[in-house]
């Protein structure tokens, strides 16, 4: 399974607004939930739930919230970027501004961690994010997205 089979341009939020961690996983769970028909609190839940176990904040102003849901039947995936930074206890303690939230079937544990390894690699990619913060559009970091996936391919 490839980012652009969980990814869709139409989950693509560019200048998300947000005011803090909290604020910024219900905003995306509301967008999720018009996506996948689950409901936003039950996103929030379980992303809460799973940020309990530790940040999701990778550092370097990435953070990739996840959780296994109840209910979903494939992967979903959604990319923001945030109009600022938004601090989210990462690792390294800088704001985020470049988020992929991921809601995977609760029982598909190796699909999930082998998605969530290849969107890892990618938004370890400095070349890649710098892309990513400078897209105009929707399509042309979706397409970014994708190419990262095709050049992560390439190495690994």
């Amino acid at each position: 399974m490839d980012i652009c089979d969980v990814i869709s341009v139409e989950d693509v939020v560019l200048d998300l607004k947000s005011e803090g961690k909290t604020r910024l996983l219900k905003d995306l769970a509301v967008l999720a939930s018009r996506r996948i028909g689950i409901q936003a609190g039950e996103i929030v839940s379980v992303l809460s739930a799973r940020e309990k176990l530790g940040s999701t904040g990778l550092g370097l102003g990435v953070a990739i919230p996840h959780a296994k849901m109840r209910g979903l039947t494939r992967p979903f995936g959604l990319f923001a970027r945030l109009d600022a930074p938004c601090p989210f206890e990462a690792i390294d303690g800088q704001a985020v501004d470049l988020v992929v939230l991921l809601l995977m079937p609760e029982a598909s544990p190796q699909e999930h961690l082998n998605v969530l390894a290849r969107i890892a690699r990618l938004l370890r990619d400095g070349e890649a994010v710098a892309g990513l913060r400078k897209a105009a559009d929707a399509e042309s970091l979706h397409r970014l997205l994708t190419e990262g996936k095709n050049r992560q391919a390439a190495v690994a």
